[in-house]
């Protein structure tokens, strides 16, 4: 009778054994819409959307836009500038018809043209000019720093997400293990061969493996969450699906990683142009209490009529100027300060990103050959696992073996299938981070 009263247990830990193993691969997280089957993506498939969907991706384009915007401004001052002007006026003078007797009254008509042109501005436009493109190469570095940090972020994602799966599935077998003992040691039980408490630890077993089927689940989710973010698509029903595979590649040495890191990183290069940027504003600022010689000219005409008195022309003039600002109040000086300030600056800043990238590139070699080394120490683990299990589990059967034997080959099968799983996962991680480190991760 006992025994029949177990049933109904056994076979809900079964049903949601079994709804683990449909719903991890076929949905993965909660919140898909009912029957809609999820649109699955490879990691090329997912790097193709973030690179046209990234928030972050997008913001570094608009930039860019509007950095040109600067360089076409910039670039004005450097060209001609015209102006079109007219009018047309009436105005009574009364003191003066008294003095002279003309008529108080009188209309005046206007149209004229001025072109204005800096001839020399000792180097301010020039170096406004140099500034500009300096501006556009920053921000084609920042979207090039942008999309390499996107397609890092979104492959540490689409990995983490296949790793919370295979943590997920490590749990649903493992619930499935308790539970097959279970029946075991219950069986044995009504045949007189185990006591009661054999029969109890086999049931705290199976509870104590179920929330890990649960907690397993939302770690699902929360990493498709994440990854969803990353993409920027906006479409909830997603999946991945990829492979475990290691890459095989040679390891590059040390040196050669610094060296790419060094000629190849975005932020590098983006620090140095901004260098060479405030360089030029350095000599913007100079210019400030410099003369100026520019052109200007003026061609219009224009009709007067006063009274019964009438006339109308045409009337031009041209000229070359000069301007000089003798005292600004030490304005230029300050500016120059500031300039000069800012340029300085910007060279401790790339000492630092220097000294950042040197680190950075021995962490990440270390971390690809760590990772390797993992993965290949693991390569048998998990095989010799099994089969510790296989043998622990049939010696339990014909009763040379303890129960707590068999729970050594479990915890030790589950850690190593476990372990196998983080070590793949890190290793493409770091090889990926690797790539980051070089300045060369590029989707093409």
């Amino acid at each position: 009778m006992r025994t029949r009263c177990q049933v109904p247990e056994q076979v809900a830990v079964l049903i949601a054994v079994m709804a683990v193993w449909l719903i991890v691969p076929a949905a993965g997280w909660a919140g898909a819409e009912p029957g809609a089957a999820p649109r699955t993506l490879t990691l090329e498939q997912a790097l193709s959307i973030a690179v046209q969907h990234n928030r972050e991706i997008q913001q570094a384009q608009e930039n860019r836009h509007y950095v040109r915007g600067q360089y076409i401004e910039a670039r004005a001052s450097a060209l001609p500038q015209v102006t079109l002007s007219g009018g047309m006026g009436q105005s009574n003078d009364l003191m003066t018809h008294r003095l002279t007797g003309a008529p108080p009254d009188s209309e005046v008509t206007s149209a004229q043209a001025e072109l204005t042109q800096p001839l020399f501005t000792w180097g301010q436009v020039s170096a406004a000019l140099r500034a500009a493109k300096v501006g556009l190469a920053i921000a084609d570095d920042q979207v090039d720093s942008a999309q390499q940090g996107v397609i890092r972020q979104v492959t540490a994602a689409f990995y983490d997400v296949l790793l919370a799966r295979e943590f997920a599935a490590l749990a649903a077998q493992n619930l499935e293990q308790k539970v097959r003992h279970l029946d075991e040691a219950e069986r044995k039980h009504a045949a007189g061969l185990v006591t009661d408490y054999d029969v109890l630890a086999a049931r705290v077993a199976v509870q104590n493996a179920r929330p890990e089927v649960i907690r397993s689940q939302n770690v699902i989710s929360a990493a498709l969450q994440h990854f969803r973010f990353l993409l920027g698509a906006g479409d909830d029903n997603i999946d991945v699906a990829g492979s475990w595979d290691c890459p095989a590649e040679p390891l590059p040495p040390y040196e050669v990683v610094l060296a790419a890191a060094l000629a190849q990183r975005p932020e590098l290069r983006a620090l140095r142009n901004q260098m060479a940027f405030s360089q030029q504003l350095v000599k913007i600022a100079k210019a400030g209490d410099k003369p100026r010689i520019g052109l200007n000219a003026t061609y219009g005409w224009g009709q007067v009529e006063t009274g019964p008195l009438s006339a109308d022309g045409e009337a031009w003039s041209a000229g070359i100027y000069l301007s000089f600002p003798v005292f600004n109040g030490l304005r230029t000086q300050g500016q120059v300060r500031q300039a000069e300030s800012a340029v300085a600056s910007l060279k401790i800043g790339e000492q630092q990103l220097i000294d950042g990238l040197t680190l950075a590139a021995r962490i990440a070699v270390d971390a690809v050959q760590e990772a390797r080394e993992i993965v290949a120490a693991l390569a048998g683990t998990v095989q010799q696992a099994e089969r510790l299990l296989q043998m622990a589990e049939k010696g339990y059967e014909l009763g040379v073996m303890t129960r707590l034997d068999v729970d050594d080959a479990e915890l030790n099968l589950l850690n190593a299938r476990s372990n196998l799983a983080r070590a793949q996962r890190d290793c493409l991680v770091s090889a990926v981070e690797l790539k980051w480190v070089m300045g060369e991760l590029r989707f093409e």
